[in-house]
């Protein structure tokens, strides 16, 4: 059997959005599965991350990038007033006004590149794993060219993005538009993949007959030779991007208004608004804010915390379907979690089941400084040993066996 994964983001690319790919295209050779993946070249992504492995029994295929570089609006246009602020939304006009999202045009070379590589190879499933949502018009398109069976692999909601601020009378027009394209991939797709049940659930409503829920997954592996140091100081640590609606401001104001002797550890994009508003507060050596790092240092950050601090915010209701892969990535690091999400919501549900952390509802700044207190006491008393998982929980949850799900579906198709 022959699959070909499409996938904006894959190595040297950096970020989040790339390990689900990765390994994907990682482990399903090893279930006698030839696997192709078509990536573009370089799409200048936001970061890069040059020490990723490209797997060596999955053949990568590139394709020229048409489109706009990688950007964080928000960043470039904060600070500035005036006709430079003018200035600079008009040069960000045209990225913004690309539907369904900014990297569409990719499709210009992509379509025709995976129309090719599917009739060359043979290609029996052809897998499209959004975001961008734009990626399942390539999809659709080989589907209708070569007759190889679609599968539609969705790491967020498309019609209920938890991130999109829908105040904005543009995001307001680019959801309807995502709603085209969700519509598109629930009456097309043979099959939609979901991280979890709440999306799986809005495909449904919209018509789609064939849809699992295979959600992210631990890389245990990955953590091999990392260590936990124990430190005299109650170490809290977040790693990942703040934007959309992610806020790390109720947690800060919770550290602030206690005694307690924490330092709460920001890795990644921390925005300069954030930044700014964070002064006031005077927390001196209790805030620590680090630039982006490659994935390998991020783990030995995250293996060597007393705690890990997961924010997801509740987006008048969005976010309660989020279950991203940095909660799998914190569980397979085995550090108590300060899980600030809504607690009706599926992060919580796993946090609880796995019995890794405490659920705060992320706005509760006076829960927020319970919790911190609570985890002071039970560093002080020694009991923040960790959070292994047992042998089922870790077979459950491993990547392998996410893998395995995706290749049976995938088998079942043809």
């Amino acid at each position: 059997m022959k699959v070909l994964i499409v996938s904006l983001y894959f190595p040297p690319a950096g970020g989040g959005g790339v390990q689900r790919p990765l390994k994907f295209a990682t482990h399903l050779p090893a279930l006698g599965i030839e696997t192709h993946v078509l990536a573009p070249d370089d799409p200048k992504w936001v970061h890069r991350d040059d020490d990723l492995v490209v797997p060596t029994k999955a053949w990568v295929h590139r394709v020229r990038y048409v489109g706009p570089k990688g950007r964080l609006p928000a960043e470039e246009l904060h600070g500035l007033r005036g006709l430079e602020r003018a200035g600079r939304r008009a040069a960000l006009t045209f990225r913004r006004a690309l539907v369904p999202d900014e990297n569409v045009s990719w499709n210009l070379t992509a379509i025709p590149a995976a129309i090719r590589i599917a009739r060359r190879e043979k290609i029996d499933v052809v897998i499209t794993t959004s975001p961008p949502i734009s990626v399942h018009l390539i999809g659709a398109a080989v589907r209708r060219a070569t007759g190889a069976r679609w599968i539609a692999d969705l790491r967020d909601s498309i019609v209920a993005n938890p991130h999109r601020r829908i105040e904005s009378v543009l995001v307001r027009a680019k959801e309807r538009t995502g709603e085209g394209v969700a519509r598109l991939v629930a009456r097309s797709a043979d099959a939609v993949v979901a991280v979890s049940d709440p999306i799986a659930e809005e495909m449904r409503a919209l018509g789609a007959t064939r849809v699992e829920t295979i959600s992210n997954g631990c890389d245990f592996e990955d953590f091999a030779g990392l260590e936990y140091h124990p430190s005299s100081r109650l170490r809290i640590t977040h790693t990942g991007s703040f934007f959309g609606h992610r806020t790390p401001r109720p947690i800060l104001e919770a550290l602030a208004g206690s005694d307690v002797d924490a330092v709460l550890r920001f890795v990644g994009d921390f925005r300069a608004a954030d930044r700014e508003w964070v002064e006031g507060l005077g927390l001196g050596d209790r805030l620590q804010i680090h630039p982006y790092l490659p994935r390998r240092e991020v783990l030995a950050v995250q293996k060597d915390s007393e705690a890990l601090l997961l924010l997801i915010p509740e987006s008048a209701g969005r976010g309660r379907g989020v279950l991203s892969g940095k909660i799998f990535e914190y569980l397979a690091a085995e550090r108590p979690i300060l899980a600030a999400v809504p607690p009706d919501g599926v992060a919580a549900d796993l946090i609880r089941e796995t019995g890794a952390g405490v659920v705060v509802a992320p706005d509760d700044v006076d829960g927020l400084r319970a919790a911190l207190s609570q985890l002071e006491a039970d560093h002080r008393a020694g009991n923040l040993n960790g959070t292994p998982l047992s042998s089922e929980l870790r077979d459950r949850l491993s990547r392998r066996t996410r893998a395995e799900e995706l290749a049976a579906l995938a088998r079942s198709l043809t």
